[in-house]
């Protein structure tokens, strides 16, 4: 498997090992984050602004950073991000502690935070291919895939342990921490030389735009993840809505709740890492399972666990084989900035989806509004398979080696 060849390489088995330390901080963060807007204000719209501010920077810096990333050392770029996220996430544990928090201090710092993050997610994915290498991404992407997805399994119960035991406060305490793993691997890796004269950064960018509008198999992931993740992907403002507001669960029994997402997440994981193909035609069944899951949540609360293992296996399953299908269709001179469009779509419509989540649960309930978010997720895929999906035909091979349909006969 190429994921075990990867973890025989020292430099990337150290990689990986920092990225997940610092994955686990993030999801153990993101589940307090949720809680804390809920114990200051009851209401699920509140907790969906600020998760919105967090994500609406990528509408402003995504496309700057893939230019960003194919013009300057990646390397250089994540010391910045990483460091920056980690200094955010201690300022905030201090405020905290010191009973100096308020709603609006998180609005300030979701936005600080996202815009971090928007630069970094795009900068990232193309290191990972410059660290992996071409050949060996495949696997680079499932196993970070399983790392991400484990964290996102054990993150939330950890989170909704320590807020039980010692405070909500220390799950940003332990973020911080999380991030200096990461800050002393990347030091020690060689950074990148850039290989292109420096341009007008929106020219460049529009080269990567028009790469995906002409790739018809790139434009149809793309597509669909943007829809998606509007309707079906909204789990940092659902679920803690759900746990208070439908089952009130106290702190332990939201974060093993939050957990199931975490665990259908880790199951796609494993799968994609036991798989030898691409398969961009997956995305389309991942997106039916989350639909499938959401609906499910809205007329069975009793079966919440199972049920957000059902969507988060759904969620994984469409990230997984967008993301790979993505990155490697892509040319090398324009792969940050076809990962900036993609990551653009993906995170540069959360705002919209996390709060219109949080109106349909305070307007509607915390049943009813799954449903809806899951009819939506639901005639969205069928929209995109019925009019943007390649259709299947004689298979060609890409020039990176990736099988797409012939085109549409209509």
């Amino acid at each position: 498997m190429l994921a075990l060849t990867l973890l025989r390489d020292p430099s990337y088995r150290g990689y990986w090992l920092a990225l997940f330390l610092s994955q686990m901080g993030t999801w153990m963060q993101a589940a307090s984050q949720g809680w804390l807007v809920i114990e200051l204000t009851g209401k699920a719209e509140r907790l969906g602004l600020v998760v919105a501010l967090q994500f609406l920077p990528a509408l402003f810096v995504t496309l700057a950073a893939g230019v960003w990333a194919d013009r300057y050392p990646r390397r250089n770029l994540l010391l910045f991000t990483q460091g920056g996220m980690a200094l955010l996430a201690f300022l905030l544990f201090l405020l905290i502690q010191f009973g100096w928090v308020r709603y609006p201090y998180l609005l300030v710092f979701a936005l600080l935070y996202g815009t971090a993050n928007a630069i970094d997610l795009p900068v990232r994915q193309a290191f990972t291919v410059e660290l992996a290498g071409r050949a060996r991404y495949p696997g680079a992407i499932a196993l970070n895939s399983f790392g991400f997805n484990v964290s996102r399994l054990v993150g939330p119960a950890l989170a909704g342990l320590l807020i039980a035991g010692v405070g909500i406060g220390y799950s940003y305490l332990a973020n911080a921490l999380s991030f200096l793993p990461m800050l002393w691997a990347l030091s020690r890796t060689v950074p990148g030389n850039s290989e292109r004269t420096p341009g007008n950064v929106w020219h460049e960018a529009l080269e990567g735009i028009r790469y995906v509008m002409n790739e018809r198999v790139v434009r149809g992931v793309v597509l669909l993840v943007g829809l998606v993740s509007v309707f079906g992907m909204n789990f940092q403002t659902l679920v803690p809505s759900y746990a208070r507001l439908v089952l009130n669960l106290d702190a332990k029994e939201y974060g093993f709740l939050l957990s199931a997402v975490g665990l259908g997440s880790l199951l796609a994981a494993l799968a994609q890492a036991f798989s030898t193909s691409i398969r961009p035609h997956r995305t389309l069944w991942g997106a039916v399972f989350l639909g499938l899951g959401l609906a499910g949540l809205g007329m069975f609360p009793k079966l919440a666990l199972l049920l957000l293992s059902l969507a988060g296996l759904g969620m994984v399953t469409v990230l997984v084989n967008a993301n790979t299908t993505v990155q490697m269709s892509s040319p090398d001179r324009l792969r940050g900035r076809v990962m900036s469009v993609y990551s653009l779509v993906l995170l540069g419509v959360s705002p919209l989806g996390s709060y219109l989540t949080g109106l349909l649960i305070d307007h509607l309930g915390g049943e009813r509004a799954p449903l809806i978010l899951a009819m939506l997720t639901l005639v969205s895929v069928f929209a995109v398979w019925l009019w943007a999906w390649p259709k299947r035909g004689p298979e060609t091979t890409s020039p990176c080696g990736l099988s797409e349909a012939s085109p549409p006969t209509r």
